[in-house]
């Protein structure tokens, strides 16, 4: 007769094998309900207990949980992209891939679907945070229970949160203003930064490093305050055809991320020349770049991040080292040039 595994009672309970093995081994962070299911599923199938030690020890299944923004930007459909590529690639290694999509710059909806999954959000998450206090607590929640958590593109350093998988953002924000210091040659006038939202850390860092280098550098360019186009592009074209009506002087454009094909049509059917450096490699981008419309592009590479995520969710949940050279994020910097 053939022994039931942990594996056989999962399946009839309807959870994760890494759920039956906190069961197994009195482990917070399993709902009370999810933890009846088990002891059913285990008492309908005659599962003995004293079997998990060394089903468990033979096979070790992984849960990670991918929180991330649905929307239009091309950068997140690319990191939506990645993760289904993901999961089909870590199956092999025992590792469920699962993605939940949240609607853009909205903390109540991350909550809400963390409250939602309870203990079969796995054993890691990796999300993209936004600056709220609610998210924080959820984070710290998490870590609490038992789960691990890295933060992906957006950083929330002060929570509990164990890695952050992403650029240094302030360090592109620098490189950025460096481009533009050398693309500009007017002696004065303005410069536009366009940006998504300030709930987004990586906005915010990237501004402050991009205004590090204009007023240490720069004192004849004068930033605006910035744009906020909610990563929505006919938002980001609208707002910016009104900035650029409103100062005839501009000489040049951040766009540092978000709503990347709405500076795009603006800057098209605006008669001013000025240089230009934007965030995201897509159709429009590339196509702005062969044209001479934009002048440069700063890129992270998303098939990289959501790798390393699953790589450091991994080593986090198994206790082992972490390869920091094979993880580091790099800034690629793209002109009509080199494109791929």
């Amino acid at each position: 007769m053939t022994r039931v595994t942990a594996q056989d009672v999962a399946d009839a309970a309807g959870v994760s094998l890494a759920t039956v093995d906190r069961v197994l081994n009195n482990r917070k962070g399993v709902r009370e309900s999810t933890v009846e299911r088990v002891i059913r599923a285990m008492e309908l199938l005659n599962f003995e207990r004293d079997q998990a030690a060394a089903t468990l020890a033979r096979r070790r299944d992984y849960r990670f949980t991918f929180l991330v923004p649905s929307g239009e930007t091309a950068f997140f459909g690319g990191i939506r992209s990645e993760i289904e590529i993901a999961r089909k690639h870590f199956a092999k290694d025992r590792i469920e891939v699962n993605m939940i999509k949240v609607p853009p710059l909205d903390p109540h909806a991350i909550v809400a679907e963390i409250d939602r999954l309870g203990a079969d959000i796995g054993d890691g998450v990796a999300m993209v945070a936004v600056e709220s206090q609610i998210v924080r607590d959820a984070i710290n929640d998490l870590r609490a229970r038992g789960v691990h958590v890295v933060t992906l593109i957006s950083d929330a350093p002060t929570s509990s949160r164990e890695r952050f998988v992403g650029i240094d953002n302030v360090a592109a924000g620098r490189v950025a203003a460096s481009l533009l210091k050398r693309f500009i040659h007017a002696p004065e006038g303005d410069v536009v930064v366009v940006a998504g939202s300030g709930t987004l850390r990586d906005h915010v860092e990237r501004r402050m490093g991009f205004e590090q280098v204009m007023r240490a550098e720069c004192p004849h360019l004068n930033v605006l305050p910035w744009i906020e186009g909610e990563e929505l592009a006919d938002v980001v074209e609208a707002k910016l055809k009104a900035v650029l009506a409103d100062h005839p002087n501009v000489v040049g454009l951040y766009s540092l991320g978000g709503g990347t094909r709405g500076v795009i049509d603006a800057i098209k059917t605006d008669p001013k020349k000025f240089s230009v450096v934007t965030t995201e490699l897509s159709a429009h981008t590339r196509t702005a770049l062969i044209r001479g419309e934009i002048d440069a592009v700063l890129v992270q590479d998303p098939s990289h991040e959501v790798r390393s995520a699953i790589r450091i969710l991994k080593a986090l949940t198994d206790g082992t080292q972490i390869n920091e050279n094979q993880e580091r994020i790099r800034i690629e910097i793209f002109v009509r040039d080199n494109l791929p």
